[in-house]
């Protein structure tokens, strides 16, 4: 496959390109015109990367209430979100990995709502049988998943990337307070969070807003 076809899959410009995978937008020109040529690992690396991009780049709605589907347990039958997922995750398997607002309950960064219907997830799509569930991308890579209590979910940079991703359906409440709380209790700074290239615009704007939510 050439970087062009790669390219073509995504959907994306060659300056888009070039920023999603950190690559000098001039190097992309040079491998797509023929001045250049990739090194075969990089055209490997760059080919295992797109696939999963691919597999993870999916149009979504948030889903409404199917009385064919199954039902998961529901919030306000549990004192603690931990409890809650726990139980959810009974249902859906072991192997999901939460994310989003879920994956913010699990890193306690954000508590919830009490009438939560959504949840987000990475995992099989048979997961959609049941109501409520939103399967984000069928593989992530293992570096951005944490594990804690006998969850699996999403490490809060890759958190942070989905939510700047999905923004256009998510209530962003829940990732603007835990940005807040991440801002306030590492001296006022931001260091150690970093985004995809493509969200970094995005990331400062949501940035100046959490800086301001426990404020306004």
């Amino acid at each position: 496959m050439t970087i062009r076809d790669m390219r073509t899959q995504l959907g994306v410009t060659q300056s888009e390109f070039a920023q999603r995978y950190n690559i000098p937008f001039r190097t992309i020109q040079n491998w797509e015109t023929g001045l250049r040529k990739p090194p075969e690992y990089i055209i490997n690396l760059l080919e295992n990367r797109i696939k999963e991009d691919l597999v993870n780049r999916k149009t979504i709605a948030l889903p409404k209430y199917d009385s064919h589907k199954s039902d998961l347990p529901r919030r306000s039958d549990y004192v603690g979100t931990l409890s809650w997922l726990k139980a959810v995750r009974e249902k859906l398997g072991e192997n999901v990995v939460f994310a989003l607002d879920e994956a913010l309950m699990c890193q306690g960064n954000f508590t919830g709502h009490s009438e939560e219907y959504i949840v987000w997830v990475y995992g099989d799509d048979s997961l959609t049988h049941f109501n409520g569930v939103v399967v984000l991308g069928n593989k992530i890579s293992p570096y951005s998943i944490e594990e804690k209590n006998g969850l699996k979910f999403t490490d809060f940079n890759r958190t942070i990337s989905d939510s700047l991703a999905n923004e256009n359906i998510l209530d962003m409440q829940g990732i603007t307070e835990a940005v807040s709380r991440y801002y306030y209790s590492h001296n006022e700074s931001f260091d150690g969070i970093s985004v995809a290239p493509e969200y970094q615009d995005r990331f400062e704007l949501l940035a100046d807003e959490a800086i301001d939510y426990y404020t306004n």
